[in-house]
């Protein structure tokens, strides 16, 4: 009887490994040539290999993003099938063994971030040793051209020379403060295509009556201590590195800086919530509120410190009654 199942266990494999080959194919084809719902397939672009990875094991996963590279490469570009597998495959092998091992939300997530950072330094790395064009080169070269079609139309509309060379200096110095964030939008990348294939794959895996771990309430998230000194730190390096000219140190705690922030921002939105639901407050009227924080300018960094000294002292266990969310 064990002898007739393996065989047919393999068939099932191979055929269903087969046909999310072919939808990561397909994926990858909208991504290349249909706009901006392109953005949102290469982002998914893992989908397939996470499911097969939940059902079939590892190794199914790795030969699927191995033949969809390989179909990809022959059909488009050598090069652009390459960066795909470096930059996505190891997200979808990751998430996939996450559920498969039934960790944790938390540790899935964690650990796939980490994953997907690394694998989008390697494929701009690839993109560098492949054509020898900086990483972002192309589109920063894109937003200057732009911008100097931008300042012909300010002349066609009457805008004096004074004015437009303001303009400028204020794009130029935008420019270079982008430039120095460069780690940060590498790491926003690795959570965003993290996050949507966690939370669309977890949905997908639920259809297939697969069990997902559950992912803790936005309202009881906490993040780690860990922030606060490192946004504390970070204030250090930004004067020592302004006043000393140590440009790595500033652009490092520049980085550690905003990331720091956006990390005190959404604990805050998290607390402001918990404080919402406990207090039984309009949800209309609390959404208002949370709109002018966000356009508020010093408001929105009032949230974020707020946010960031909630993961030391724990605001929730120190005035508010423990509810579940």
């Amino acid at each position: 009887m064990e002898f007739k199942e393996e065989p047919l266990s393999r068939v099932h494999s191979m055929t269903e490994g087969g046909i999310l080959a072919a939808a990561t194919v397909v994926m990858a084809m909208i991504g290349i040539y249909v706009p901006i719902i392109g953005m949102l397939a290469i982002l998914l672009w893992p989908l397939p290999v996470i499911v097969l990875v939940v059902r079939h094991g590892v190794r199914w996963g790795v030969m699927a993003v191995v033949v969809a590279s390989l179909i990809t490469a022959m059909i488009v570009e050598p090069a652009t099938a390459l960066r795909l597998a470096i930059a996505f495959g190891p997200v979808g092998i990751m998430l996939g063994l996450g559920y498969r091992l039934q960790w944790s939300g938390v540790k899935i997530v964690v650990a796939c971030m980490a994953v997907s950072m690394l694998a989008k330094i390697a494929g701009l790395m690839l993109v560098f040793l492949l054509t020898g064009i900086e990483p972002f080169g192309n589109q920063f070269t894109m937003m200057e051209e732009s911008f100097a079609q931008t300042a012909d139309m300010y002349r066609a509309m009457g805008v004096n020379e004074t004015q437009i060379a303001v303009i400028r200096q204020n794009f130029i110095e935008n420019m270079a403060i982008v430039k120095l964030l460069l780690p940060l939008i590498v790491m926003l990348m690795g959570l965003l295509d993290t996050f949507l294939n966690y939370i669309v794959g977890g949905k997908i895996l639920k259809r297939l009556g697969e069990s997902v771990p559950v992912f803790p309430a936005f309202t009881e998230w906490r993040l780690p201590s860990a922030f606060l000194f490192a946004y504390a730190f970070s204030i250090i390096g930004l004067y020592w590195g302004k006043t000393r000219e140590i440009e790595m140190l500033f652009q490092i705690s520049m980085n550690v800086n905003m990331a720091c922030t956006i990390a005190g921002i959404v604990e805050g939105v998290s607390l402001y919530r918990y404080a919402v639901r406990y207090h039984n407050w309009s949800s209309i009227v609390s959404g208002i509120v949370l709109v002018l924080i966000f356009f508020g300018g010093i408001l929105l960094n009032i949230l974020a410190l707020v946010g960031l000294l909630d993961t030391y002292f724990d605001y929730r266990a120190r005035y508010f009654k423990k509810k579940t969310a």
